[in-house]
C-alpha cells in the first residue's frame, strides 16, 4: 500500500492508526470508492446481510404505507358519515 500511495512504510503505518483526510482521499481514489464508502466498507457477507435487511425493511415500510392509506380512507368515510348524521334538536 505504501508503495502504491508513494509514501514510506512508517507513513502508511501512521495512516492505519491516525488517518488524515488527505490520506483518506488518496485511499478512496486508489480503491475507486468515495471516502464515505471507504469508511463504511463491510465484508461481502456483512454487505449482503445489510442489503437483505434493507430490502425487508423497504417491503415492511411499503406495507405500512398501504395500511396508513386504508386507515385514512376509513377516517374520511367515518367523517363523511358523521357529517351526514342529523343531530336531534332539543
Amino acid at each position: 500500500m505504501a508503495k502504491r500511495l508513494k509514501i514510506s512504510i512508517p507513513a502508511f503505518s501512521n495512516t492505519e492508526t491516525d488517518i488524515y483526510l488527505s490520506r483518506l482521499k488518496q485511499l478512496a481514489v486508489l480503491f475507486r470508492m468515495s471516502e464515505v464508502q471507504l469508511l463504511a466498507f463491510n465484508d461481502a457477507e456483512q454487505q449482503e446481510k445489510y442489503i437483505s435487511d434493507l430490502e425487508i425493511s423497504t417491503v415492511k415500510l411499503k406495507d405500512c404505507g398501504k395500511e396508513i392509506i386504508e386507515l385514512q380512507k376509513k377516517v374520511i368515510a367515518l367523517y363523511e358519515e358523521f357529517r351526514n348524521v342529523q343531530v336531534p334538536t332539543v
